[in-house]
């Protein structure tokens, strides 16, 4: 099991993080996180009074688009297309898991 499976796993799913959260978890400046969501690669976020609202979900979703980014030196637009197929192979895991098939 790795750090981000325990981190990500002991979060409500419907908990809201803040940018500042999310950025640090990544290791990541929060510019680069508040680029991102502006550009619209980490949906269902939403600003409130100035403040950027996100999913603990996104958690995950910004480890991985960063490690995209910086491995593959892959763009933003890139990173979270990956992000977005390895969030779907996840879920189809899950059901299969539930399903007694996997």
């Amino acid at each position: 099991m790795r750090d981000d499976d325990i981190l990500t796993g002991s979060l409500l799913d419907e908990s809201w993080l803040t940018l500042e959260q999310i950025a640090a978890a990544c290791t990541v400046e929060p510019r680069w996180l508040e680029r991102h969501i502006k550009e619209g690669l980490f949906p269902h976020t939403e600003c409130v009074a100035g403040t950027w609202r996100i999913t603990a979900l996104h958690l995950r979703r910004a480890r991985r688009m960063r490690e995209i980014e910086r491995v593959f030196d892959a763009e933003p637009e890139l990173a979270a297309l990956v992000a977005d197929l390895l969030e779907e192979m996840d879920e189809l895991h899950s059901r299969l898991r539930r399903a007694g098939l996997e």
